[in-house]
């Protein structure tokens, strides 16, 4: 099995904060679409699929705002007992430190890692 990597981000195409399973770089434009303008999920997506990864893509509403639905999100990612060894889990835009907390919480239980961007990791450092 390739590595497992959860995403959040925004999308085009697909449910909202439901799990979807990509595999391919065709199954990713077809089942999310085309990226919206300022986004970096799908981008991410693609170059993880690139790299021979899994992306398991839950499509939040807005990237970094859409509190409720990173938890919800987190919370289908702890329940699933037949998701494959998680590798990661990245967070695009997010820096609020409880949700970072929230999926620190998953990475730990399923020895992931947790990816973060430069400038959300400065702003939650800083608090802005």
């Amino acid at each position: 099995m390739h590595d497992l990597i959860a995403l959040f981000g925004e999308a085009e195409l697909g449910e909202f904060r439901r799990l979807i399973f990509l595999g391919s770089i065709q199954e990713c434009c077809k089942r999310l679409g085309n990226p919206p303008s300022n986004t970096l999920g799908v981008g991410i997506a693609v170059q993880t699929l690139m790299f021979q990864r899994h992306v398991v893509y839950i499509r939040v509403n807005e990237e970094g705002y859409s509190d409720e639905d990173y938890f919800q999100g987190l919370e289908l990612l702890k329940a699933q007992n037949s998701l494959p060894q998680l590798s990661a889990v990245c967070m695009p835009g997010v820096s609020n430190p409880l949700i970072i907390d929230e999926a620190m919480k998953v990475c730990k239980q399923e020895r992931a890692l947790f990816i973060s961007l430069e400038r959300d990791l400065y702003d939650m450092l800083t608090n802005k």
